[in-house]
């Protein structure tokens, strides 16, 4: 395998046929460790009439969860999804030897090979990680654009859990000429700013002839382009783009899904809410369930309900504050709560009153949707759809984001929705909650800090 070369569908499909083979063989391993080599055959027998069912399931849950998407994972990464994947695989296995009458695959079983199948997996992702490293390497990339944009792409690329891609170039004038001259050094350019028409559509044609690959940002003007529909009218193919917006069809299953979701979350999450509500109320003064003010579909405004994890006193003073990291107004046990989540919990009736939705841009306070409409005119479209409990925001960016990429978040999922995302999406959630980073607050100093233009990085100009 060349140098850099990148990993194939060939290469994936591959990785996951040796991940059913072996999760199979710590089942096998599981029952001769459970009957000590001696395996009754009718016991053998559900596992192999239930087969085809697990193995189904079992590679849903890797693609659902992006265990195969290899350049933005850490091996703590791989171990949080394989313990949670496995987890949810054991149980959904009993659901489907239950259902499918195969009483005779041993629960006993299944409690070791989730053990076996655990460790095994793990092992094996952390060495296809680690050869992917090795052989596709670090990528080096030129950004390009403002000082500005350029800090926090260094930033965002700094902060990443994977060290796939490294900063080289920073180009902030000539852009053309820059880019040309050092074209040679890098494998990636980064158009981190709108530049002049000209310029850009220059270095396009240089990055297409060169065969490098360009990476752009989620500016609306490129989120516009996103799924788009191809019209060919007479001799002419056409480009129509598609709006910002979630078709009725969809919007009608989306909600159905969202009701029997619910209900489902409601009953399962039950012992958790009062526990929860119990410490709330013996732990600090002010009511257990704190309603404020969101904003949802159509700008339509609505009471959230969450358990409250502040002092109830918390604005009074200061008015309207977005969270910080080691936030002062938070209670002991609202620390604890949010970064578990659990505070968003009550939510979910709000979701079967039909205010939100289990997936959804995360709703906001008219006071500060009232300040980013101003600073930013495309902030409305993500009120196109209802309001989410959890979010591709959530999922894939970090809660300490700008409202600026929260928003492209918002507007890339309302652009790329469909059923199968929201499931997706509602099963990586699980996996933040093991992931502190996503639940800490803005915090200014660190940002400031790592955006500094390191020594490492050749500054163009």
């Amino acid at each position: 395998m060349a140098q850099g070369e990148k990993f194939t569908k060939t290469k994936k499909i591959v990785i996951v046929a040796v991940d059913i083979l072996l999760y199979h063989l710590s089942i096998l391993l599981s029952f001769y460790m459970r009957y000590q080599g001696s395996i009754p055959m009718y016991n053998y027998q559900a596992y192999e009439q239930a087969g085809i069912y697990i193995f189904v399931l079992f590679v849903l849950l890797n693609l659902l969860f992006g265990v195969y998407i290899l350049y933005n994972k850490s091996i703590t990464d791989f171990l949080y999804l394989t313990v949670i994947i496995q987890i949810i695989t054991t149980i959904s296995i009993m659901a489907v030897t239950f259902f499918g009458r195969w009483f005779t695959f041993p629960r006993s079983v299944l409690f070791i090979s989730f053990i076996v199948s655990t460790i095994i997996l793990f092992v094996w992702r952390v060495v296809v990680y680690k050869v992917y490293e090795r052989f596709s390497g670090s990528k080096k990339v030129m950004v390009v654009g403002h000082e500005k944009n350029i800090k926090n792409a260094v930033f965002n690329i700094g902060q990443a859990k994977s060290k796939r891609h490294i900063v080289e170039y920073a180009v902030v004038s000539d852009y053309y000429n820059n880019v040309k001259q050092n074209l040679d050094k890098v494998d990636i350019v980064y158009l981190a700013s709108d530049i002049d028409k000209d310029e850009k559509s220059k270095i396009y044609d240089l990055l297409v002839f060169e065969k490098k690959k360009l990476f752009l940002t989620t500016s609306f003007e490129n989120l516009l382009l996103v799924n788009p529909n191809i019209m060919n009218i007479e001799d002419e193919s056409i480009i129509e783009v598609s709006n910002f917006e979630i078709s009725q069809e969809d919007g009608l299953i989306k909600r159905i899904v969202d009701v029997i979701f619910s209900l489902f979350l409601i009953l399962l999450a039950s012992p958790i809410m009062l526990v929860t509500a119990i410490l709330v109320k013996v732990t600090s003064e002010g009511p257990v369930l704190y309603k404020q003010v969101r904003i949802t579909k159509d700008g339509k405004e609505f009471n959230v309900l969450k358990f409250r994890s502040m002092s109830a006193t918390a604005e009074k003073d200061s008015g309207p504050v977005l969270a910080s990291s080691n936030d002062a107004r938070v209670t002991t046990v609202g620390k604890y709560i949010r970064s578990l989540r659990i505070d968003e919990l009550p939510q979910l009736f709000n979701v079967l009153k039909g205010d939100m939705s289990v997936v959804g841009p995360r709703p906001e306070r008219p006071f500060f949707v009232d300040q980013f409409q101003e600073e930013n005119p495309h902030y409305y479209l993500r009120h196109n759809v209802r309001a989410g409990i959890t979010g591709y925001a959530q999922v894939y960016g970090k809660y300490a984001s700008d409202f600026n990429s929260k928003l492209n978040f918002d507007l890339l999922y309302i652009k790329k929705y469909t059923l199968l995302l929201d499931v997706k999406i509602m099963l990586q959630t699980i996996k933040i909650l093991f992931d502190k980073v996503s639940s800490k607050g803005l915090d200014e100093e660190e940002y400031e800090k790592n955006t500094e233009l390191s020594n490492d990085i050749t500054y163009l100009d």
